[in-house]
């Protein structure tokens, strides 16, 4: 399925227009997690063009991407890399790491890019984030992409069948919502304009050719009042 590899490329332009918004909004200190390797134009390289001050800890439960974050981030004083399971919240918010380098009475930016797919509904991820709002300040923002099946073609199910079948095999399956569903993430937040829209959509004047043109992901911004 190509559309794939052109929807990890639309997602990581989420990722840099929604840092930049935030920066842009007075937001000098980021929690991302789920964040994989932060390689060429992650969060800390995007924010840091507007505010070299920002502060940023990433978080992802894979020991291989944290070690390979340690790194690339080497003796960056102002941003780290820990391993945690973003169901631990307890653990990352309580972390050395975060408590050094992060305030938890001043708004962050909350990132979870294309992470809570990962977690099956028995995970009850709407609990999750709700955990996660209640120990942000108020004036935080979350911003999240999920992935979803919402515009797949009939005629394209079965590969993406078959692509969740490929995922299932792993230790990290797949599991698309609805935006009805993905909007429940969003409880307690205010959205901001536009709203929950496929990721290429979110605050993008133009779409990139090679970005693909089936929408897999939802994406939105959303400040805690």
């Amino acid at each position: 399925m190509p559309e794939v590899a052109a929807a990890m490329r639309a997602s990581r332009s989420f990722l840099r227009r929604v840092v930049t918004h935030l920066a842009d909004a007075g937001v000098d200190q980021f929690l991302d997690l789920g964040s994989g390797i932060p390689t060429v134009g992650n969060v800390h390289e995007i924010v840091h063009r507007i505010n070299p001050g920002a502060r940023v800890v990433y978080v992802d439960n894979d020991p291989v991407a944290v070690a390979h974050s340690r790194t690339i981030l080497g003796d960056n004083p102002l941003a780290c890399a820990i391993r945690a399971d973003v169901r631990q919240v307890d653990t990352i918010l309580g972390s050395p790491e975060v408590e050094r380098m992060l305030d938890l009475e001043r708004p962050i930016g909350l990132i979870m890019v294309g992470v809570l797919h990962f977690l099956p509904d028995e995970d009850d991820p709407v609990a999750l984030v709700d955990r996660y709002r209640r120990a942000l300040a108020q004036g935080s923002y979350l911003a999240l992409s999920h992935a979803t099946a919402d515009f797949v073609a009939d005629h394209d199910a079965a590969q993406l069948r078959a692509l969740g079948e490929l995922y299932r095999q792993t230790l990290t399956p797949v599991h698309p919502r609805t935006v009805e569903e993905i909007a429940k993430l969003f409880a307690g937040f205010d959205l901001v304009e536009p709203g929950i829209v496929p990721v290429r959509q979110w605050h993008s004047e133009w779409v990139e050719r090679n970005e693909g043109t089936i929408h897999l992901a939802y994406g939105g911004v959303a400040r805690r009042p």
